[in-house]
């Protein structure tokens, strides 16, 4: 085991020797959404190119830095991009940053992401909190358990913090900005999905769909973090024109549209947490 876990401590030794102090926060960026990280001041910036045993993040939208700096007042690490299943990394990859986090203190993970409306009463350019999710893809806790960060059997009752949950809807009221809150799928993709895959997965209990986040949430929850999730809904899955077709372009135009709203929230939660 210990072998097994030398890379997460090579890579927190390095960022640990790069960074100020550990913070409690850290906040993964997701499509369109990395502009959030441009408000970080004191930033130090670190390319995940730099950072042992870190994959390279090759998916639109996503710069691939690991920031470290104040947001909302308090010291917080943030992902500015993330690696996604579909681009060919094992879920080992994809969830080695949040385990690289748990080791450098981290108490706190805010993911957000750019996603589909599969709920009806869903626009584009709505934020949705993330109340619970369906998970679709393989699971990352497959395999020998590391009881360096957890147990087992990883309990997922309560995976978004409720109290998170409260002082998000307490902020955006205050802000007057407008939230839904819903049930996100997660997918493998990288195909968007059809028109059946979107009615069945509303008909299962889906509100939004995208190709991130969850693999995170669950080794997030293994760790014992506390998670609070975002979605950006960044196109209406629900009806079909003749010429309609999901374009990664106008995702990431609709997450960039709505990035002001999301810094502004989500700046406000970490002064509060």
């Amino acid at each position: 085991m210990e072998e097994i876990n030398k890379p997460y401590h090579e890579a927190a030794g390095y960022l640990e020797s790069r960074i100020k102090e550990n913070p409690d926060t850290a906040i993964i960026l997701g499509s369109g959404l990395g502009s959030l990280a441009d408000e970080i001041t004191e930033a130090t910036v670190i390319p995940y190119k730099e950072i042992p045993h870190f994959s390279h993040s090759t998916a639109t939208g996503h710069k691939g830095n690991f920031i470290c700096g104040k947001l909302g007042g308090k010291s917080v690490l943030a992902m500015q991009g993330r690696f996604h299943y579909y681009e060919g990394y094992t879920m080992w990859q994809v969830t080695f940053p949040v385990r690289v986090m748990k080791l450098l203190g981290v108490k706190n993970l805010l993911v957000s992401n750019a996603a589909g409306g599969i709920n009806n009463t869903f626009k584009a350019g709505d934020l949705m909190i993330i109340r619970d999710h369906i998970n679709m893809t393989p699971n990352p806790l497959i395999g020998p358990n590391n009881e360096l960060f957890g147990v087992r059997f990883s309990d997922m009752t309560h995976t978004y913090d409720r109290e998170f949950i409260r002082l998000m809807e307490e902020i955006a009221s205050e802000e007057k900005i407008s939230l839904k809150k819903g049930v996100y799928v997660g997918l493998t993709g990288p195909s968007y999905e059809t028109p059946a895959e979107y009615a069945f997965f509303g008909n299962a209990g889906g509100d939004a769909i995208g190709m991130s986040t969850v693999p995170e949430v669950i080794v997030a929850r293994h760790a014992g973090l506390r998670i609070f999730g975002m979605s950006v809904i960044t196109n209406e899955g629900y009806h079909f024109a003749d010429d309609f077709v999901n374009d990664g372009e106008d995702v990431i135009r609709a997450a960039n549209e709505a990035a002001g709203k999301m810094t502004t929230l989500f700046r406000k939660l970490i002064h509060r947490i």
